[in-house]
Order: structure tokens, then C-alpha cells, then sequence
């Protein structure tokens, strides 16, 4: 499998002498063109393999579709633009999906990828539990993402107080590394990939999936609107979709090669090989993108506890089975 390259290649145009007789003799006609599918993605790190596979590998293209990725910074940039119509999706965490449903928004959920977090609590050597993070200062992002609700998640583990916690929103996962590495924190809620680059002063006090096993890290997200006037397409989505990721998990050279060359790693850098072996070895990705409504139930429960959310809705609403369902019909299930 060759990957479509960044730059794009120049098209190789050739000239066919062919009598319209004949044309019509033999029954020839052009192509379909392929139908753009905007699909919105937060920042692809050493992840970047398994979410990009689908457009860079030509899947999107057997399925009759040309996928246009859209690197946004946060899930509320990227439900603003699916809302505004200027994506057909995006593939996010669900909470902010669910806190705009609550509130009447028109977005459904199609798929769900990452049934698991890849992240950890990194701390300073001399923190050796929960408890000790009292007094501390916690890198997390935004008040209700999932950094912020994991590290509460942490404290509440060791039955420290919030407040007696100095939390700070550090940005994304690098930001929070290097304020962990630099001193300025004492804790971070970091993606596991960071683990082979941290020096003796660092360690990982907990895994995401210890602290919140029923935390849904990312679905795919589209509109009503969208399913109305491109059900079709949103179904090829899908199919493609799964197909890349049942590709990416069989493939690791491939999906390494192809992370690499989307964050422009180092060849020598060890965080795409390390995180491929950490999903699939922990189940982190799933690749049929089913939707697990008990976890989005439990998200949404916990959205309420922490104040995110007023009360709960009815999640069923907010979630359209039938996409994923003819997908599969597409690539076939397993």
C-alpha cells in the first residue's frame, strides 16, 4: 500500500483517440468523480496512522469519496463547525457532543474508534499515589474535557479534595509534558506515547483506563442535517473508515510509516512504534467503530456529578446505529 503524499503528485494526462462510434459501440463511460466528505480531527499525534489511514491510504477512494481532513484544536471548535456546515464530521470526544445535544443541537453520533483512552497520570518520581497529589499542581486542558475530568477522576481516588489541588490548563498533550519535565508542574494528564521519552524524574502514577475504564475517548460525530441530504456518503464514510482501521492494526510497519510521515517524526523517534503496540495490545482502538451506548450513559452520568450537565437526556436520541449497521454490510462484519 503506497500513501498519498502531503504535496500532492501532477497529474499524467494522456490523450486517447477513440471514435464516438466506437465509444458508444462498446458501451465506455467516465468515471464517477469521487463526492468530498469533510471530516474534521483533533490534532492526529503518534495516533496519526490509524486516523489518517482512511484518507491517505486510498480507502476513502474505493468508496467513491475523496476525504478532506480538518485539523482543529479542540472538540468545541470542531462541533461549531460541523453545526455551522462547514464539515460533514468530525471524530472527537463525546462529552461536548452531549453537553450541545442537551441543549437541542442537531448531532448524532456514528461511530465510536477509541473505546479506551491512551493516556496516563505522569507525575514526579517522589509522588507515589493519589493521595500525595495534595498540595500539587495538575496540568490539565480545559474545565470539562477529558484531562480536567480524568484528573479529578485521580483525585477523588486518593480522596484529595479538588481544591486542595492547584489545576492548570496547560493545552494539549506537549504542553503538558514539557510543563511536567520543566518542574512547573507536579502532575499532567498525558498520552501514553511520552512514556519512552521521559528521563528517571517522570513516571506514569496511573493509566487512563485504571482510573476510568468506562471512558469513551473519541466517536465520530455528524448532523442531522448531514444524514438527510448525504446518507449515502456518510455510510461509505464509515465503510472506509473500517476498512482503514482493520488495515492499520494488521499493518504496523505501514501505520508507523504513515504517523512518522504526518507528525514529520525523526526516524529514530520510538513513540509511533510504541503507542501501535500500547492500542492494540490493550484493546484501545476499535476498528468495527461500535457504539457502546452504556458508555455514553456513564459519560453523560458523570458529565451530571461534575457539573457539565444539569441533568441527564435521553442518549438514544442523539445516536444513529443504522450508518455503522450499513457499513458493515459494505465491508462485512466480523
Amino acid at each position: 500500500m503506497t500513501f498519498k503524499s502531503n504535496t500532492g503528485r501532477k497529474a499524467v494526462h494522456a490523450v486517447l483517440f477513440v471514435g464516438i462510434a466506437s465509444a458508444a459501440a462498446l458501451g465506455t463511460a467516465s468515471a464517477d468523480p469521487l463526492k468530498t466528505w469533510r471530516h474534521g480531527v483533533i490534532e492526529p499525534k503518534s495516533d496519526a496512522g490509524f486516523i489518517l489511514m482512511a484518507a491517505k491510504g486510498e480507502f476513502a477512494e474505493k468508496q467513491g469519496l475523496k476525504i478532506e481532513t480538518v485539523p482543529l484544536k479542540s472538540d468545541a471548535l470542531a462541533i461549531k463547525a460541523l453545526l455551522a456546515g462547514e464539515l460533514d464530521s468530525y471524530e472527537g470526544g463525546p462529552g461536548t457532543a452531549i453537553a450541545a445535544a442537551s441543549h437541542g443541537a442537531d448531532v448524532k453520533v456514528i461511530g465510536c474508534a477509541w473505546p479506551q483512552p491512551v493516556h496516563g497520570i505522569f507525575v514526579r518520581s517522589d509522588i507515589k499515589d493519589a493521595k500525595d497529589l495534595k498540595g500539587k499542581r495538575f496540568a490539565i486542558s480545559a474545565p470539562g474535557a477529558f484531562p480536567d475530568l480524568l484528573a479529578r477522576a485521580t483525585l477523588e481516588k486518593g480522596g484529595v479534595s479538588p481544591s486542595d489541588v492547584q489545576l492548570a490548563n496547560l493545552g494539549g498533550d506537549l504542553d503538558r509534558y514539557k510543563a511536567l519535565a520543566a518542574g512547573v508542574v507536579d502532575a499532567a494528564v498525558v498520552s501514553t506515547e511520552y512514556l519512552p521519552l521521559a528521563d528517571k524524574n517522570i513516571k506514569m502514577l496511573y493509566t487512563a483506563r485504571e482510573v476510568m475504564p468506562d471512558f469513551i475517548r473519541t466517536c465520530t460525530m455528524t448532523s442531522g442535517k448531514v444524514l438527510s441530504t448525504k446518507h449515502d456518503e456518510a455510510v461509505h464514510f464509515i465503510a472506509a473508515e473500517i476498512s482503514a482501521m482493520r488495515y492499520a492494526v494488521a499493518n504496523k510497519d505501514k501505520t508507523v510509516a504513515l504517523t512518522k510521515e504526518e507528525t514529520q517524526a525523526k526516524a529514530d523517534d520510538p513513540r509511533a512504534a510504541f503507542l501501535f503496540d500500547e492500542v492494540v495490545k490493550h484493546g484501545d482502538l476499535d476498528p468495527e467503530m461500535k457504539i457502546p451506548t452504556d458508555k455514553l450513559d456513564w459519560l453523560q452520568n458523570l458529565m451530571v456529578k461534575t457539573g457539565n450537565l444539569t441533568k441527564p437526556a435521553d442518549i438514544s436520541k442523539m445516536v444513529d446505529q443504522n450508518v455503522r449497521t450499513e457499513a458493515e454490510k459494505i465491508v462485512g462484519g466480523k
